[in-house]
């Protein structure tokens, strides 16, 4: 074999070489990267709640409250808001959602958790819905299409016995509500808080 012919096989050879070493350097950075997209934000992990002393009574103050509208009337969640803090509650957030809701739902991590209890006292006809997936212990309050309305006169405190979970104090500042939250669930412009 000539020089001529050993660098004719080599150019032959190079070429499926170079294309088999560029397709797994594809698919290794494809790896790397949709393992990065896939990756939970730093943002979405929610801190545990922490056992708290309130006493012999849970009242709102000590109780963290999201207010979300899923139904049509402008402002609906805003106002919620605006009444459960001036009952007392620490409303944490409040928006829109383009999930549909008929009639009030208060979520919680369980439905006898003396949060869920103390927030729903405030929704007549309201359902509760359970959450595992609430460890920081807050609640949420979804207003619909058929909102029952805010009972005023319900007790600002519940008793309980031992500690109670609730979420851990937070380093940022709390949003109140009507204020623009940079977490609002997806806005929809049929329903705006």
């Amino acid at each position: 074999m000539t020089s001529e012919s050993t660098r004719r096989y080599l150019r032959i050879a190079a070429t499926p070489i170079t294309l088999l070493l560029l397709l797994a350097l594809v698919g290794v950075a494809f790896f790397f990267g949709w393992k990065g997209l896939t990756a939970p934000m730093p943002g979405d992990v929610v801190p545990p709640c922490v056992p708290t002393d309130v006493g012999k009574t849970l009242t709102t103050k000590s109780v963290s409250v999201n207010v979300i509208n899923g139904g049509y009337t402008r402002g609906l969640a805003g106002d919620v808001g605006k009444q459960l803090t001036a009952k007392g509650f620490n409303v944490t957030d409040v928006g829109n959602t383009e999930d549909r809701v008929k009639q009030t739902v208060i979520v919680g991590v369980a439905k006898d958790s003396p949060e869920v209890k103390l927030v729903a006292a405030f929704f007549p006809k309201s359902a509760i819905q359970e959450d595992a997936t609430k460890v920081d212990h807050s609640v949420t309050v979804k207003v619909g299409t058929s909102y029952g309305g805010f009972n005023a006169k319900a007790p600002t405190s519940l008793p309980v016995t031992g500690p109670v979970c609730l979420p851990a104090p937070s380093a940022s500042p709390t949003p109140t509500p009507g204020s623009p939250s940079p977490s609002t669930p997806s806005a929809s412009p049929s329903a705006t808080s």
